[in-house]
């Protein structure tokens, strides 16, 4: 069962956000859009936040992203959607591990 989007976000009844906004619009878990649609604000929003966040990928995380689309099925790649989401939002990161260059001075 899909929980609703304030359970994701910062979203409050009555708030007056965009959130809200979208909540009416298309319903509290988005029942109102399609799948197309849906997928479509995931890479809306993922490719946004990825030109926001410091640094580069690797060339090998190319190549796992062609792989993972070629040969894996639906269902996994949903399931390394929900994943990636998971670590991003509560996990740690290479940069959050990595020494800073002030640690590397002492």
């Amino acid at each position: 069962m899909s929980k609703p989007i304030g359970f994701f976000t910062s979203y409050t009844i009555n708030d007056g956000s965009l959130l809200e906004s979208l909540q009416e619009e298309y319903g509290s878990t988005f029942e109102q859009m399609s799948r197309r649609e849906k997928l479509f604000l995931i890479s809306a929003l993922a490719i946004q936040l990825c030109d926001q966040s410091p640094g580069s990928c690797r060339n090998e995380i190319y190549i796992v992203g062609h792989q993972a689309n070629s040969s894996l099925p639906v269902g996994d790649r949903e399931g390394l959607i929900e994943a990636l989401i998971n670590q991003v939002r509560w996990g740690r990161s290479l940069l959050d591990t990595e020494a800073s260059p002030m640690d590397q001075a002492h």
